[in-house]
């Protein structure tokens, strides 16, 4: 083996060593906050949804916009946190795998101008769930994929469009029940964050012949 190819092989080898440790973390941070999520049902179902009234988004009223930090981590039922689980789970891991301090900006940003955005247009409602986080993990790793434009990235936001492009019939405002802002919102927060968080290229230097 000839020293160009021993350094290829090693070079290869220490980027797979990343991305495996970097698919390690993700996958407990996913599993943590899934974790979470499913502890906080078992105390609601336990109190009969009082986590739900006292702390979802209440659109339009001061007191409620407490609700943009809690309201992802509540559902009305279980049957709403399983229709989220393995899309978040699934959507979050990906979000994840380019390092969890990036990941957890992106969270963040989701949960702020996703939730406040939902707030604005909901009056009078309760606005409770994940939805908002998988809508804005589909649109942080699409938008990933077109602003920081590496191979790998590129090729997981194209995955994800062809896998998950049906959600997006969830922007319609056509389900009753559904918050569809909330889904909105949190798919621009999502393109929003991964323009924040794109990588950022040095600068090409400017050269110029004098006179």
């Amino acid at each position: 083996m000839n020293d160009s190819t021993r350094s290829a092989f090693e070079s290869a080898k220490r980027g797979a060593g990343v991305l495996l440790t970097s698919a390690l973390g993700a996958a407990f941070v996913m599993v943590l906050l899934l974790g979470v999520m499913w502890g906080v049902e078992i105390v609601d179902y336990m109190l009969n949804g009082t986590l739900d009234r006292q702390f979802g988004i209440v659109g339009w009223d001061p007191d409620g916009l407490l609700g943009i930090f809690f309201a992802p981590f509540l559902h009305v039922g279980f049957g709403h946190l399983m229709a989220n689980s393995l899309p978040l789970l699934v959507l979050g891991f990906l979000a994840a795998l380019r390092g969890i301090g990036r990941f957890l900006g992106a969270t963040a940003v989701i949960i702020v101008i996703g939730g406040f955005g939902t707030w604005f247009t909901s009056p009078d409602t309760i606005t409770v769930g994940a939805s908002g986080l998988v809508f804005g993990y589909f649109g942080y790793v699409v938008g990933r994929g077109l602003f920081d434009r590496r191979p790998l990235d590129i090729a997981i936001g194209v995955g994800v469009a062809i896998a998950y492009y049906s959600i997006l019939w969830g922007l319609l405002p056509n389900q009753q029940g559904i918050s569809w802002q909330g889904h909105l919102f949190g798919l621009i927060a999502g393109v929003v964050a991964a323009w924040l968080l794109r990588r950022r290229r040095p600068a090409t230097p400017v050269s110029y012949q004098g006179p």
